[in-house]
C-alpha cells in the first residue's frame, strides 16, 4: 500500500528512509509534476502520482512503502512555447536529474523529440508518448556512511596520469574472466592493477562514465558514441559497464586501486547533454526546465548558445544547475570515492552569464567547498564559444591541460623552426602561461597524447588522419597533428623506419615525463597502441580503440615508462613545487637552480631561443629543496650526433642514467662519468640524464 504526503524539497532526487522515498525534482517553470512508477519489464507506467507539494521551485511528495529497486521516471507539465524559451510535453518520459542508478538505454524514435520532427515545423508539439523507447531511473539504496577514513590523497606533485577507458583497457586482457571483460569490476583485476603500478602511475583518469546516450545518427550507422561525452544523468554510473558486479563493482574497484595507491579520477561533461540543439530528443533536462537548464540565445530563445560544438550549453550559472553540477561531483566523491576530476570543455562553466570569468560562481563554490577540497580539478581550459581559450586563465587550486606542451614537444622532435624557447617554457612548467595566476608548475599537465587525437604510436607513423571508418567521409578530426610518418605513411617492415619511430617515441615520453608539471600518459601508449591514424575513434567500440594485451610490437616500451617514472620518483628536481627562477643555489657558489646550455658549453642566452636552426641544448637543474640530485639533462633533436662540451661551472662529475638510445632507457651500473670540462657524445634523435652524484642517487630501474 502506498500512502502519499507532501515530503520535503530536499534533498533533491529519490531518497529512501527506511519507511519510503521522497521524491524531489526542481523545476521553476512548470506547472504540475507527474511521478511515473514502472514495473520491471513494463512499457508504461502502472501508476501516476502528482507531487503534491511546491517549496521554492521545487516538487516534492513522500511515499511510505516505496522501496529501493523502484523503477521511475517524470512527466512535466507546463507551456510549449519555444518561442519564450520552455518546451514541457507531458507525452515525454524524462530522466530525473539527480537519479543515482538508471536501468536500460535510449532507444532511438522520433517519439522521443518534444516537436514534430521532420514536420518543417520545429514549433509544432508532438503528443506521443516516449516511455517504451526510454530508460528507467531507479529509487537507489541508501549510499551508507561516507567511505572514509579516505586514504590520504598523493600529492600532485607525486601524481602520475594515466587516461583510460573502462571498456578499452580491459577488454581484450587473457587474465581478465570473460563475464568481467569491459565492465567497471574489471578495472580491480590483479592483472590491471599490476600493471598500472609496475608502470608507476598513481592515478587512473576514467573517460566520461556518468550514464550517456549513444548519438542517433551513430546508432543509424551501427556505430557508439564510445567515449562517453554525451551525459544525460550526472550522479548515474552508466549501465552499460555495470556487469554482474553492478555499481558495487565500481565501488570496489576505487577501493581496490586505492589500496594499490592508484587514485581514480573522472573525466566529467557539464558543458553540454546529450539533448543537442533545438532539434534534438527530449531525455531530462529540456523536458524538465529547459529555460533554467541552458543558456539560449537571447535574440531567438528557439535556439541555444552553442559554446560547446554539441548543440547546447549547460548553464552553470544558474543557481540551480550550478548546485546540480557541485551536488554531483560531491557525490561521486563521498559515494564512490572519486580523487580528481577532469572537466570537459570547461570553459562553458565559467561563463557568468556569457564571457568566461575565473571568478565565476561555480569556481568560487568549488573552491571552498569542504568535500571538493580533498580532490583534484583540471580544465581542459577552452570551449569553442567566444574567449573560450583561456589556457593559464583558471583560478588557485585548478590545473590544465597543456597544448601548448604537447604541440611544442610534437614540433620539436619532428624538426620544426620556432619551437625551441615553447618547449624550454614547458620543461620549466610554462611559468609564462600560469605564474600570472599565483599558481605553480603544477597547474600544467604535460602529454604528448591523450584520448583526443593520434596515439603516440601514431604520432611517428601518419601524417594525415585516417577516419574514414567514422562515417563522415574522413572530414571528422581535426587536421592539426604535428606528427610525422619518417618515411611511410602507417604501418612498414622497413628497419630503418621502425628504429627511427621507436626512438622518437621514448623522446617524446621523456620530454613529458622529465618536465616540470603533472605528467600524463595515455592508455596503451606504453604498449605502442594503434588506432590506424584515426584521431577522433569516438565511435569505435572495436579493436581499433580496445588495448591489446595479445600483442606488443614494442615490448621493451613498457619496462622503458616504467624506468622513466622511477627515475621521476627518485628525483625531487623534476617534481618542482615552484618556478624556477635563475637564481644562485648558494651565494658563494655559481650555480643556480636552472641553466641553459649551449653545445659549446656557454650558457645560453636571450637570441639563442629565437635561433629556428637550434636543434640542441641542455638544462642542469636543482629542486628548491634539499633532497635528490642535480640533473644534467641534454636534447638532440638532431639526425646526426652532436658533442655536448661540460664546463666547470655547472660542477661534475656528471654520470649518465637514463638514456632514450637504449630500449629500456636505463643505464647500467659502471658507467663512465664525464669529468667537468670534459665532451659528452650525445647520439642524434636522443635524450640523456645524467646526475652529479651518479651511484648515490638511490634510484633503481624499475621495468628493466
Amino acid at each position: 500500500m502506498i500512502a502519499v504526503d507532501d515530503g520535503v524539497p530536499a534533498p533533491l532526487g529519490a531518497h529512501f528512509d527506511g519507511r519510503g522515498v521522497n521524491f524531489a525534482l526542481f523545476s521553476e517553470h512548470a506547472t504540475a509534476v507527474d511521478l511515473c512508477l514502472f514495473e520491471p519489464g513494463e512499457r508504461h507506467e502502472t501508476r501516476t502520482i502528482r507531487l503534491p507539494a511546491r517549496t521554492d521551485d521545487v516538487w516534492h511528495g513522500y511515499l511510505r512503502g516505496v522501496l529501493p529497486g523502484q523503477l521511475y521516471g517524470y512527466r512535466v507539465h507546463g507551456p510549449w512555447d519555444p518561442a519564450q524559451g520552455h518546451r514541457f510535453n507531458a507525452s515525454k518520459l524524462v530522466l530525473d536529474p539527480y537519479a543515482r542508478e538508471i536501468q536500460g538505454r535510449i532507444r532511438w524514435h522520433d517519439a522521443l523529440y518534444g516537436h514534430r520532427r521532420g514536420s518543417g515545423r520545429e514549433d509544432r508539439i508532438d503528443r506521443r508518448d516516449s516511455a517504451v523507447y526510454m530508460p528507467r531511473c531507479v529509487v537507489a539504496a541508501p549510499d551508507g556512511p561516507d567511505l572514509g577514513p579516505h586514504p590520504r590523497p598523493r600529492p600532485l606533485h607525486e601524481t602520475v596520469i594515466y587516461e583510460a577507458h573502462v571498456k578499452a583497457l580491459t577488454r581484450t586482457h587473457p587474465d581478465v574472466p570473460e563475464a568481467e571483460r569491459g565492465t567497471y569490476a574489471a578495472l580491480a583485476h590483479p592483472a590491471i592493477i599490476e600493471h598500472l603500478v609496475k608502470l608507476g602511475v598513481t592515478a587512473l583518469e576514467l573517460l566520461p562514465i556518468q550514464a550517456f546516450a549513444d548519438d542517433r545518427f551513430l546508432v543509424e550507422r551501427g556505430l557508439v558514441n564510445f567515449w562517453g561525452y554525451q551525459p544525460y544523468g550526472y550522479f548515474a554510473p552508466d549501465p552499460r559497464y555495470l556487469g554482474e558486479g553492478g555499481v558495487g563493482g565500481l565501488k570496489a574497484a576505487i577501493r581496490e586501486l586505492a589500496a594499490a595507491g592508484i587514485e581514480t579520477w573522472l573525466d566529467v561533461v557539464y558543458n553540454h547533454t546529450a539533448e543537442g540543439d533545438h532539434t534534438g530528443p527530449t531525455l531530462a533536462f529540456r523536458g524538465i526546465d529547459n529555460a533554467s537548464y541552458y543558456k539560449l540565445d537571447a535574440g531567438d530563445r528557439r535556439r541555444y548558445l552553442d559554446c560547446t560544438g554539441c548543440g547546447n550549453t549547460f548553464d552553470a550559472s544558474h543557481p540551480r544547475v550550478m548546485q546540480l553540477v557541485l551536488d554531483s561531483l560531491r557525490h561521486w566523491v563521498t559515494a564512490y570515492g572519486i580523487a580528481g576530476f577532469r572537466f570537459d570543455l570547461a570553459s562553458s562553466l565559467g561563463r557568468s552569464p556569457l564571457a568566461f570569468d575565473p571568478r565565476a560562481a561555480f569556481f568560487q563554490a568549488a573552491a571552498q567547498d569542504p568535500v571538493l577540497a580533498r580532490v583534484k580539478l583540471v580544465a581542459e581550459p577552452w570551449d569553442i564559444g567566444e574567449g573560450g581559450y583561456r589556457l593559464g586563465g583558471y583560478p588557485r587550486g585548478w590545473s590544465e591541460w597543456n597544448d601548448r606542451f604537447r604541440d611544442a614537444a610534437r614540433g620539436f622532435w619532428r624538426g620544426d623552426s620556432g619551437t625551441l624557447a615553447k618547449l624550454t617554457q614547458g620543461l620549466t612548467g610554462s611559468r609564462e602561461t600560469f605564474g600570472p595566476s599565483g599558481r605553480s608548475p603544477l597547474a600544467s599537465v604535460n602529454f604528448i597524447a591523450s584520448h583526443d587525437g593520434y596515439t603516440l604510436a601514431d604520432v611517428v607513423a601518419y601524417e594525415e588522419k585516417h577516419n574514414a571508418a567514422n562515417g563522415e567521409e574522413n572530414r571528422d578530426g581535426h587536421g592539426h597533428n604535428v606528427s610525422c610518418n619518417y618515411g611511410v605513411e602507417g604501418d612498414t617492415d622497413d628497419a630503418e623506419i621502425l628504429a627511427v619511430r621507436a626512438r622518437q617515441k621514448r623522446n617524446m615520453l621523456a620530454t613529458v615525463m622529465l618536465a616540470q608539471g603533472v605528467p600524463m600518459l595515455l592508455m596503451g601508449d606504453e604498449r605502442s597502441r594503434s588506432q590506424g591514424g584515426n584521431n577522433n575513434a569516438y565511435c569505435q567500440d572495436n579493436p581499433t580503440s580496445w588495448m591489446d594485451w595479445t600483442s606488443d610490437p614494442d615490448p621493451a616500451l613498457t619496462p622503458f615508462v616504467a624506468n622513466l617514472l622511477a627515475l621521476r620518483r627518485a628525483q625531487a628536481a623534476l617534481r618542482r613545487r615552484t618556478f624556477f627562477t635563475g637564481a644562485l643555489v648558494d651565494p658563494d657558489e655559481p650555480l643556480r637552480d636552472v641553466h641553459w646550455l649551449d653545445p659549446d658549453g656557454t650558457e645560453m642566452v636571450g637570441e639563442d631561443w629565437g635561433d629556428d636552426g637550434r636543434r640542441v641544448f641542455g638544462m642542469q637543474i636543482g629542486n628548491d629543496r634539499t633532497e635528490g640530485d642535480r640533473l644534467l639533462i641534454l636534447f638532440n633533436a638532431d639526425e646526426g650526433p652532436h658533442d655536448f662540451r661540460l664546463e666547470p661551472v655547472i660542477g661534475g662529475a656528471w654520470t649518465p642514467v637514463f638514456d632514450t638510445t637504449l630500449p629500456t632507457g636505463a643505464v647500467g651500473p659502471g658507467a663512465t662519468a664525464y669529468e667537468a670540462g670534459g665532451t659528452v657524445p650525445l647520439p642524434g634523435r636522443s635524450v640523456l640524464v645524467l646526475t652529479a652524484s651518479g651511484a648515490a642517487t638511490g634510484w633503481m630501474p624499475g621495468g628493466a
